[in-house]
């Protein structure tokens, strides 16, 4: 069934269901194992090679290179998609499609040939650029240090989302002269550790634990010292609100099956079957409005990204600024909206439904915990700040931001 008759409005672009098509029978597989995978933890070692395999994780790889060639929208669109299938799958490549786009935006050299060969055959590379405990903003305590010929990666990171399931690995360090810059080395390369000791109440199956690297070989070609794409921020932010509008419709189709089946009805209600009580229509219908108002937001807003990604390649670094700042701008304004809605709705849901409803083979409480985990990445209570500053006094949102223990000449 295509966006229109779902009733999800058009695609962003008119090759869009056909691009979907592709991929659709692969997400419905996803989603008919979720509920299982989240209340057994079973990580989805499986689900991540059917969308390596389907040619879902090159997606914005030129074609040229075994890609798909996708827009920023088309992406967007489809991860809201799979968002509907198992919130937990987009997620978990999050830190691959930013790597993606970091090699897209790089200029033409060795390192950007390598990688799109790479990634058009599918394979996965996965983060680990967070740090916990005292580690400072301005720098990492990752480091490398020189060992004859080559150097030698020593360092503990954690939130390395889907680093469990990819081929590689992206670790942002302090080289020897106190710059950071990224190594990336095989997942599987000796000294190399990652931990499946996630422990957040949500999102409970994108391996987003520990890594650890001790004493790992790292050769000069595994290194990279290109500052990362401009519109980095706003992409990695988008890309939660992809997923809170993928939760959306989730949670919306699961609970109209639920009420559309229900034969039990109470006697101060206001019909004899819940599928003809208006209020609890009400109740449905308030949860697929907020979905299809998050995917509209989240669509809109991946068209400030494209209009990023093409300033990037015009030459004027003030027309490329102006539009940076413009994209995360339009997603800074997105997120509260979104968060908002999401995080009303997966706990409203259960109004629509009885006492039953928080059973636990249903899992319907995923939604809200996956909702309230995903809203409290990157501290949503600065946005509207953020915001209101550029709207009072015309001052354009950060660029790039680290958390950390703050330096003293900053605080």
């Amino acid at each position: 069934m295509s966006h229109i008759e779902s009733g999800w409005g058009a695609g962003p672009s008119s090759r869009y269901e056909q691009l979907a098509e592709r991929f659709r029978p692969v997400f419905k597989n996803i989603r008919a194992g979720a509920i299982e995978r989240e209340l057994q933890r079973h990580l989805p070692l499986e689900q991540i090679a059917w969308l390596k395999q389907s040619g879902f994780t090159a997606l914005r790889v030129p074609e040229s290179h075994g890609g798909l060639g996708a827009t920023l929208p088309e992406l967007f669109a489809l991860l809201i998609e799979l968002g509907e299938a198992d919130s937990n799958l987009v997620q978990s490549i999050r830190g691959h499609l930013g790597f993606v786009e970091n090699v897209l935006n790089s200029g033409s050299s060795p390192f950007r040939d390598k990688w799109l060969t790479r990634l058009g055959r599918g394979e996965i590379v996965g983060p680990a650029w967070s740090e916990t405990g005292d580690a400072r903003q301005s720098e990492f305590s990752t480091r490398i240090a020189r060992s004859g010929e080559s150097w030698r990666l020593n360092g503990r990171k954690f939130y390395t989302t889907g680093s469990l399931y990819s081929d590689w690995i992206d670790i942002g360090i302090t080289d020897e002269n106190g710059k950071g810059i990224s190594v990336t080395v095989s997942r599987t390369a000796e000294g190399v550790t990652v931990l499946d000791d996630w422990n957040g109440f949500g999102q409970t199956l994108t391996a987003s634990g520990t890594a650890i690297f001790a004493n790992v070989a790292i050769a000069a070609d595994d290194i990279n010292e290109e500052i990362h794409f401009r519109y980095s921020p706003a992409f990695y932010q988008l890309i939660h609100l992809a997923t809170l509008a993928g939760i959306g419709r989730a949670q919306s189709s699961e609970v109209a099956q639920q009420v559309a089946s229900r034969t039990r009805t109470y006697s101060n209600g206001n019909a004899p079957r819940a599928a003809q009580d208006a209020q609890i229509l009400q109740v449905v219908g308030r949860l697929r409005g907020a979905a299809y108002s998050s995917g509209a937001i989240v669509l809109h807003a991946a068209s400030a990204l494209q209009r990023a990604y093409d300033a990037h390649f015009i030459g004027d670094q003030e027309v490329e600024n102006h539009a940076v700042a413009i994209a995360e701008l339009e997603v800074s304004q997105s997120l509260n909206v979104v968060s908002d809605l999401l995080l009303n709705a997966s706990s409203t849901l259960f109004d629509a439904l009885g006492a039953s409803a928080t059973l636990k083979p249903l899992a319907l409480d995923r939604f809200w915990r996956n909702v309230r985990t995903l809203s409290s990445h990157n501290p949503r209570i600065y946005k509207d700040r953020i915001v209101g500053d550029f709207a009072v006094n015309g001052t354009l949102p950060p660029e790039q931001w680290r958390i950390g223990v703050a330096d003293k000449s900053s605080v």
